[in-house]
């Protein structure tokens, strides 16, 4: 059996509502194999937002290149991305791999 391989880059959501783990329950749901990529990870459920920890731009960057180099995604979704350094690695880091659907 083939799977559609994907990669989501966003956010975790304690309250499992939104982000990677929203992300990771559609793909699965489609049938896709789903890698992620977290760049920040929130304290939050269904009524609010408590607290927001962004990920190091440099694990952000280590996280993508795992999974590029070797799931090689056939598709990428990108939600929340923390901060602007993560923002400015993941634009560098996937320019090298301007192959693969955004």
């Amino acid at each position: 059996m083939h799977y559609v391989k994907t990669l989501t880059i966003a956010g975790s959501d304690s309250g499992g509502g939104a982000g990677i783990q929203a992300d990771i329950k559609t793909m699965s749901a489609l049938g896709c194999y789903a890698s992620s990529v977290v760049t920040a990870v929130t304290a939050q459920n269904t009524k609010q937002v408590f607290c927001v920890q962004n990920i190091e731009s440099a694990v952000v960057e280590a996280q993508l290149r795992a999974v590029l180099t070797d799931l090689r995604p056939d598709a990428i979704k990108i939600g929340m991305v923390g901060c602007a350094e993560n923002f400015k690695t993941i634009v560098q880091v996937l320019a090298e791999y301007n192959d693969i659907p955004l």
